[in-house]
């Protein structure tokens, strides 16, 4: 019931409807139109009339998704045997990475004479040592040079960058590519934890384009020469499909053809090996050239690596003042 209310002007009237209460005093009734009950009647929801629905809300559409974005190739760039104090190599390749977006990669032989801590602060850290945050390591027999044979001052240089302390060896993804950095300085013999560790790691990861990096190449006709102690390596890896794999060792570039394990040409499955030992190490030559060695140089430099994600674009990019350079492209297996 709607509450008595008195006003000056007369008694107060009240009407109800669905609800809700309106008041009217004696007087204004007096004045009201004939029009005004039907107004008020329908102002307080009597009328019983039928009512037009309303139009059904339209469906709601679940919005569109929008396409990624296209993916865009990794950088990869870097060489092996590195800081020599008292030659400028180091500092003028440094140079060439500044200019250089990307992750930065070592074939090993990072400090010379012998890996210590006062040769990586001598030695690598002026030079590419302002790279080191973006910089992922291999280690070399020179950095296992300083007498304890463990590789102290490597690890505790590069930190997290190179892997778990101690042990030289481990992977990680670039873009669509499987990226295996080994140690060829620790048994890679058939049995090693090392080699088992590589089985495992090539058996879980269904990647189409993988590159493996490791010091001491299995083919090589620089000074240094190739070192059997890879080759079950290079078995496994011709053996799940990989692509590239990167070496130093020898103070020089040199790129093969796709290959087997036991040097025969394979363009179908053959891996494809860089020597980059172009880092700043003093440079020597090539003694007796190998079968399907196609590329030879000896000249301070990066090699940089484009990875897509079916194929691979690589670039020898020499200090200023050299005129050689080598270029080319190939399909992931």
């Amino acid at each position: 019931m709607c509450p008595e209310r008195h006003v000056l002007s007369g008694s107060l009237h009240r009407f109800h409807g669905m609800g809700r209460c309106f008041s009217m005093s004696t007087t204004l009734r007096h004045q009201i139109t004939p029009a005004f009950p039907l107004l008020l009647l329908l102002a307080c929801g009597g009328s019983q009339g039928p009512s037009r629905p309303s139009a059904p809300d339209p469906p709601s559409l679940p919005p569109v998704p929008m396409p990624p974005p296209p993916s865009g190739p990794e950088v990869m760039v870097g060489a092996g045997d590195i800081g020599w104090c008292g030659l400028p190599g180091a500092d003028l390749t440094a140079m060439l990475l500044d200019g250089i977006p990307g992750t930065v990669f070592t074939a090993g032989d990072n400090a010379y004479p012998s890996g210590t801590r006062d040769d990586f602060q001598r030695c690598y850290e002026p030079s590419w040592g302002r790279h080191k945050g973006r910089t992922r390591p291999i280690p070399g027999n020179h950095d296992y040079g300083d007498g304890r044979t463990d590789g102290f001052a490597y690890f505790e240089y590069f930190g997290p960058n190179a892997g778990p302390p101690g042990l030289g060896y481990y992977s990680y993804r670039l873009g669509a590519w499987h990226i295996l950095a080994l140690d060829s300085e620790i048994s890679a013999f058939p049995g090693s934890a090392q080699l088992e560790w590589l089985r495992a790691e090539l058996a879980s990861d269904s990647s189409r384009c993988t590159m493996a990096l490791f010091h001491t190449p299995l083919f090589g006709s620089g000074a240094n020469g190739g070192n059997p102690q890879m080759q079950a390596t290079w078995n496994l890896l011709y053996a799940s499909g990989a692509d590239v794999v990167i070496s130093g060792h020898n103070h020089s570039y040199e790129r093969f053809a796709p290959q087997d394990p036991n040097g025969v040409f394979d363009p179908a499955k053959g891996i494809r090996e860089f020597v980059a030992g172009t880092g700043g190490a003093l440079l020597t030559g090539f003694p007796q050239v190998r079968a399907n060695s196609e590329v030879r140089s000896s000249t301070w430099g990066v090699l940089k690596l484009t990875l897509w994600a079916d194929r691979y674009d690589w670039q020898f990019i020499a200090v200023p003042g050299e005129s050689f350079s080598d270029s080319g492209s190939a399909a992931c297996h």
